[in-house]
């Protein structure tokens, strides 16, 4: 059968291609989407032309395995689906079963049943299609290890930002804030739980947000930095908002994006420590107790606690395609997460 396929074709333009799928396999199946949502971080510098040339494009999931970051491309990996057919060994009670999967947007896919997620009961849909940026933020947060009592500030209100601040609020913190440009995302951290959040634009804001961390005393400034702008010129925002000792979390990623960073002054007398964060892995510390399932459970039981369906700001028909990347490149304020609906 043939499948409508989205390919990034070269930088700030993607076309939807009619493919015919391959055959189903042994211990395949055949999926029909019902949503996919679009990645604000990596996907964006996908469509941005920001990918290093270097490298595959996610050699963490099977589905780019080989794939270098060569246009066309395809790309994407927060689809939500029911399975229509199951090839050779898998059991046909799995038709009809709605499963996340990691793949690129497209009407329809085939993969190894292996590597699909079914969904718990009373999860919805368009809230599972956040699964993949709540383990993100899940790893974020075992990463950053916080603890009872702590100062924690998170930089960047985007996605992955609104569900880590979620999923600090709780926690039984001495103060939860958060840095973010945009209004309406500021919004939304407070409705996540954060108790107070400050513009990096607004002069005013800032000198708050000194006095709130206590930045001149000897054991002020916070424990925890989560980085999840995508503006590598935010670590020095972090590292001055930095207590001695603290942890730096670094999520974002840059791509080919760089900034002068000020490791000097506050950074080396401080002590401070910058983690790097990438959900492809299980940290080292933690491997021989957690892996991807343990990971993944705790992920859903989260998205089932903070509801993230109301992060989404745009529910599109897939056909729109072109106009969902030109918003979310143009109108960045105006969007939080748009994702693809494939039901016409």
């Amino acid at each position: 059968m043939n499948a409508r396929q989205l390919y990034f074709v070269k930088p700030q333009q993607v076309e939807i291609r009619e493919q015919q799928l391959p055959s189903l396999q042994p211990g395949q199946v055949l999926i029909k989407n019902l949503y996919s949502g679009i990645s604000a971080g990596t996907e964006m510098l996908v469509y941005r032309g920001q990918l290093p040339q270097d490298m595959t494009l996610d050699a963490g999931l099977a589905a780019f395995e080989q794939q270098k970051i060569d246009y066309p491309l395809q790309y994407g990996y927060a689809c939500v689906g029911r399975i229509e057919e199951v090839g050779e060994g898998v059991d046909a009670s799995c038709v009809g079963k709605t499963v996340f999967s990691f793949q690129p947007h497209a009407s329809h896919h085939v993969c190894n049943i292996d590597s699909v997620i079914a969904l718990p009961d009373g999860v919805d849909p368009k809230e599972a299609v956040f699964l993949a940026n709540m383990e993100t933020a899940v790893n974020l947060v075992q990463d950053g290890s916080p603890m009872l009592g702590e100062r924690v500030l998170v930089l960047g209100q985007g996605i992955v930002g609104l569900l880590v601040s979620s999923v600090l609020a709780e926690f039984p913190l001495a103060c939860l804030y958060a840095v973010e440009s945009i209004d309406g995302r500021r919004a939304l951290a407070d409705q996540a739980g954060v108790q107070a959040t400050f513009s990096p634009d607004s002069v005013a804001d800032i000198n708050s947000l000194h006095e709130k961390l206590r930045i001149n005393e000897a054991d002020g400034g916070a424990d925890v930095v989560f980085e999840l702008t995508g503006a590598p010129a935010a670590l020095n925002l972090a590292v001055d908002h930095c207590a001695y000792s603290g942890r730096i979390v670094v999520g974002s990623w840059y791509g080919t994006k760089t900034a002068p960073i000020n490791l000097g002054e506050r950074f080396h007398r401080n002590r401070m420590t910058i983690v790097s964060s990438q959900v492809s892995s299980i940290a080292p510390r933690l491997s021989g107790r957690w892996d991807k399932a343990r990971r993944f459970s705790v992920a859903w039981d989260m998205i089932k606690k903070c509801r993230p369906s109301r992060l989404i700001s745009h529910c599109m028909p897939f056909a729109e395609a072109a106009q969902a990347y030109q918003l979310l490149d143009g109108a960045a304020q105006d969007t939080t997460q748009i994702i693809f609906d494939y039901q016409d």
